[in-house]
C-alpha cells in the first residue's frame, strides 16, 4: 500500500499545484474521486492492462464515466497516467490530492470510534478542542465499536490516540508480559 501512495504522491502534487494555481481546488477533488470511482469498478480494473484495451480507448471509457466533473486539466492527468499505464493509481491519487487539499485549507478529518454514542454536545466540545490544539478545521466523523468497552480512538492520518478501556487493556498485558 506505502508503494502505492508514493507512485501516486508526484502525480497528486503537481495536479494539485495545477489546480491550486487557478484556484479550482474543489474541481480537482471533484474530478479525481469521480475517475478513481470509475477505475474502482471492477469491470473497469479489469480492462487496465488488458492487451486488447488500448489507452487511448481506456481514457475515453474513464471521461465518459466520470462526465463533466473530468475538465481539461483532469483529461490531461489522465492521458499522462494512460500513457505510463498507472491508471490503476488514480484512488491513491484521489486520496494523497485530498490531503493536500486539506493541509492547503488548513482543515484535518478526524475519525472517532466510540465504545457507546457521543452527544452533539461533547462532539462540538471536542472538536472545538481539536480545533485550537492542531490550529486546523476539524471535521469529525464517529463510528461506534462496543468492543472498546469504554472510550474513544482518534485517527487522524498516522496520528492516533488510544483513550479507549480495551486499548489501556492491551497496554497493561503488554507490560506484564514484556
Amino acid at each position: 500500500m506505502a508503494e502505492l501512495s508514493t507512485l501516486a504522491r508526484p502525480y497528486a502534487r503537481a495536479f494539485f499545484e495545477l489546480q491550486h494555481e487557478s484556484g479550482n481546488l474543489p474541481a480537482g477533488e471533484q474530478a479525481l474521486e469521480a475517475m478513481a470511482a470509475v477505475v474502482k469498478h471492477p469491470d473497469v480494473a479489469r480492462l487496465i492492462g488488458h492487451p486488447a484495451v488500448t489507452s487511448d480507448e481506456l481514457v475515453g471509457l474513464i471521461q465518459a464515466a466520470g462526465s463533466d466533473a473530468v475538465d481539461d486539466t483532469a483529461l490531461n492527468l489522465l492521458k499522462v497516467l494512460a500513457s505510463n499505464k498507472r491508471l490503476a493509481l488514480l484512488p491513491a491519487i484521489a486520496e494523497q490530492y485530498g490531503l493536500l487539499k486539506d493541509e492547503a485549507e488548513r482543515r484535518i478529518e478526524i475519525e472517532m470510534t466510540a465504545a457507546m454514542p457521543v452527544s452533539d454536545d461533547a462532539q462540538s466540545a471536542l472538536v472545538a478542542a481539536l480545533s485550537t490544539r492542531l490550529g486546523r478545521d476539524v471535521d469529525l466523523g464517529v463510528t461506534i465499536d462496543a468492543s472498546l468497552i469504554g472510550g474513544a480512538v482518534l485517527r487522524a492520518g498516522d496520528l492516533v490516540i488510544d483513550g479507549s478501556v480495551a486499548g489501556r487493556v492491551e497496554r497493561i498485558t503488554q507490560a506484564l508480559t514484556a
